[in-house]
């Protein structure tokens, strides 16, 4: 028996079987390969875009070893615990709108979580993913990250990186902050039907996105973002943090801040942290 089988709990994705559902049909992808470890699909995807390789392929691994996530963090879990999956597009879109990829890719995984595994994902500014903790009563206000995205640019082209929580427990998250399907309820953990989902559901939002530009996905985007309404801390590169509430996410996908002084600041990277109780911020 194969390693990769030996936690029956948790088996390999089967590369033959997501190639027949994934290329083809209306959300098709050109390739899908799985491989049972790399460094990081990211890695790999973008050097092959900067060898040539057209649009569309897409590349899975049942374990990372480099992961990475936004702001340069690691992305660590478990063999076979989770999702790491990551595509090769090109797009016809203005590069200006570019940066909409990373949003829409948040809008999608949140598509594919509603859908297939029955829960309210919303997104924290700008795409982490969020499901709400469960207590005894049922989901309470707290929410926890599931899923990250990390989108890079290569010349004509962009990798989109998507890392999701599945079956990991508690104790094999890396932070309190995050959570996974099986801890939040999922009406299913089963990674491959999990895969099709997220990928047949950011095909779709990507082929929107072409067609009609960015105009669709930002309000898709608006109604999912629960950063929006909220009294936030952002934290800016070269070490600046501002507080204050989001006002709004703007046409070119930044956050809009207002600030205590009543200046509205429009924020195109950082972190954001959502501040349950201002009061004790």
């Amino acid at each position: 028996m194969s390693a990769d089988w030996t936690d029956l709990d948790r088996p390999p994705l089967r590369q033959a079987s997501l190639r027949a559902a994934l290329t083809s049909g209306p959300d098709a992808w050109s390739t899908v390969d799985v491989v049972s470890e790399t460094g990081s699909t990211n890695a790999d995807l973008m050097e092959r875009a900067r060898a040539g390789e057209s649009g569309g392929a897409v590349l899975v691994a049942d374990r990372q070893s480099s992961g990475r996530g936004r702001l340069g963090r690691e992305w660590v879990s478990p063999a076979r615990s989770g999702l790491a999956v990551s595509v090769l597009v090109r797009p016809t879109a203005p590069i200006e709108n570019w940066g909409w990829i990373s949003l829409l890719t948040g809008v999608a995984v949140t598509d594919a979580l509603i859908r297939v595994c029955g829960l309210p994902a919303t997104l924290k500014w700008p795409n982490d993913v969020l499901l709400p903790t469960i207590d005894g009563n049922g989901y309470a206000g707290d929410h926890l990250k599931v899923a990250g995205i990390l989108v890079e640019a290569a010349p004509g082209a962009v990798v989109i990186g998507i890392g999701l929580n599945v079956s990991q427990s508690q104790d094999e998250l890396p932070v309190p902050t995050a959570t996974s399907l099986r801890l939040s309820g999922s009406a299913t953990t089963d990674r491959d039907t999990v895969l099709r989902a997220v990928l047949r559901s950011l095909a779709r939002r990507l082929a929107e996105f072409e067609n009609t530009g960015p105009g669709g996905i930002a309000a898709a985007y608006r109604e999912r973002c629960s950063t929006i309404g909220r009294t936030v801390r952002a934290e800016l590169p070269g070490g600046v943090t501002r507080t204050g509430i989001a006002d709004g996410v703007d046409d070119n996908g930044r956050l809009l801040l207002l600030t205590p002084d009543g200046a509205i600041s429009a924020l195109s990277a950082g972190d954001v942290v959502h501040i349950r109780n201002p009061e004790t911020a």
